[in-house]
């Protein structure tokens, strides 16, 4: 609630849950006034329409990509999220494995030439050495940076975050 508080009105604020209880978002909600959920858990197209007519929030669907068929499921969330989130999908022996921020990328040439009804966004593995590339291969407008604007986990550096934004903006 402290970090949004003076955040100004056309910034959109986002909350990212995973496999959240409605008590959870409601509790978040009550606090927070977000304008956005990111759910990165095993949400149904059935519960993301439920949260989304019932909380009244944009709700953005992460999709966790490794190959072709897992771009293919993003397709079952056209009529129930507003947003879809492409990210790298981690291996399965990763040891402490997050459901995003793992700092791992994916073969963006799996998005190249696709089209989708909802807006996306391009995430994982993010940093200011590949985006450029990560955006011209996969056509991305719009991209999601964590760890990879990061000194260590959790960490961010604002030097990374300037040289993310800069090449960003150069594009």
């Amino acid at each position: 609630a402290r970090l949004v508080r003076d955040v100004p009105s056309e910034i959109t604020k986002v909350g990212l849950f995973v496999d959240a209880t409605d008590a959870n978002i409601s509790e978040v909600l009550s606090a927070v006034d977000l304008d956005m959920l990111q759910l990165h858990g095993n949400e149904t197209p059935k519960r993301i329409a439920y949260l989304r007519e019932t909380f009244g929030r944009t709700i953005m669907k992460a999709i966790k990509v490794e190959d072709k068929p897992d771009i293919t499921t993003a397709e079952m969330f056209d009529s129930s999220a507003d947003w879809l989130l492409f990210d790298a999908k981690p291996p399965k022996d990763m040891t402490g494995a997050l459901p995003g921020g793992n700092a791992l990328a994916f073969d963006w040439r799996l998005l190249e030439g696709r089209s989708w009804k909802k807006p996306w966004m391009l995430s994982g593995g993010l940093t200011s050495e590949n985006v450029s590339d990560a955006i011209s291969i996969s056509g991305a407008l719009t991209v999601d940076v964590s760890s990879g604007v990061e000194d260590s986990p959790g960490h961010k550096s604002s030097s990374k975050i300037q040289e993310f934004l800069g090449t960003t903006k150069a594009l």
